[in-house]
């Protein structure tokens, strides 16, 4: 994939994932001040790296990524809706 394209799709792929986190999550553990700094697509699209950013305390913090972690799924079913490839990328957060 050529890093044009990489770039593009990253970049597309922050703006959908931090809406869906912001607007379809409904897990409490997740905080509300969550932001989606970086995505990292891996060359094959089969894997995405999701940096997160969270304004709260270690604690909060770590029950958020446990959350986004466990909810992956539901979170790459809901983005997948409004970006159309082949094989969606499996998401990992960090």
């Amino acid at each position: 994939m050529s890093g044009r394209r990489k770039d593009r799709l990253n970049s597309l792929l922050k703006e959908v994932i931090a809406d869906v986190i912001r607007n379809r999550v409904r897990n409490p553990d997740v905080h509300p001040l969550v932001t989606v700094s970086k995505v990292d697509v891996s060359k094959d699209i089969k894997y995405a790296k999701i940096y997160i950013s969270v304004i709260a305390s270690e604690e909060e913090k770590q029950k958020t990524l446990n959350a986004l972690n466990s909810g992956s799924g539901f979170i790459a079913v809901q983005a997948s809706k409004q970006v159309v490839l082949r094989f969606f990328p499996s998401l990992t957060f960090y």
